[in-house]
């Protein structure tokens, strides 16, 4: 997998970019805070915000699905990954999960870490959705 990459970075430092690629504001969310949690200090993660063109883009060659999503995970290797994320999507499916915009990104930033992780979805991976949420106040 390629990395997502754009001139209009939020956040960088050595273990954390944010890339907004989006016009439009996003809520705040302790992206750094909910890695270091996750997947650890040493772990190096990108987040790319992306428009539901590229989404979709990148769903059909990755996962074969015509279609824009909300997350998607990439594992690059055991200590590296990205996140992709089409905020167009997650505000649209936001109310469907009883949640406000804001939350339901930081919902996501959390499903997509577990993955990073390693974990697929099963009920064990749910309860560290749950776990993570309410630590980080991401409330329906």
């Amino acid at each position: 997998m390629q990395r997502v990459s754009s001139s209009k970075k939020t956040i960088h430092d050595e273990k954390l970019s944010v890339n907004k690629m989006t016009k439009g504001t996003l809520p705040r969310v302790p992206f750094a805070r909910i890695k270091d949690e996750i997947l650890g200090k040493k772990y190096v993660l990108s987040i790319a915000f992306v428009d539901a063109k590229i989404s979709k883009k990148i769903n059909k060659e990755q996962r074969g699905k015509n279609k824009p999503t909300n997350v998607l995970s990439f594992s690059l290797s055991k200590t590296e990954g990205e996140l992709v994320i089409c905020p167009e999507v997650v505000k649209k499916e936001a109310p469907k999960f009883e949640m406000s915009f804001g939350n339901f990104l930081g919902f996501l930033v959390i499903h997509g870490m577990l993955h990073l992780k390693g974990m697929e979805h099963s009920s064990t991976m749910e309860k560290l959705e749950e776990k993570f949420s309410r630590k980080f106040k991401f409330k329906k």
